[in-house]
């Protein structure tokens, strides 16, 4: 295959997404707002700002896929 002279093209834009949970998980995600609003004294926020940040950790802390990263770069 060719090399070109433009690498990766970064978009960091953020992209939507649509998804169905089932509902014991979107209960769970209910009850861990409402932990976490009670844990830092404010209000319980929306179960579903929850999903970015525990994504992010999750695959933060996966060390399988850390190692697969480290490989491939």
């Amino acid at each position: 295959m060719a090399k070109l002279k433009l690498g990766p093209i970064v978009d960091d834009r953020p992209v939507k997404v649509t998804l169905e949970l089932p509902a014991a998980l979107h209960r769970d995600l209910r009850a861990y707002a409402e932990a976490l609003g009670r844990e830092q004294g404010e209000p319980a926020t929306d179960p579903i700002r929850l999903v970015v940040p525990m994504l992010e950790r999750f695959i933060a802390t996966d060390r399988g896929f850390s190692s697969i990263r480290r490989r491939s770069a």
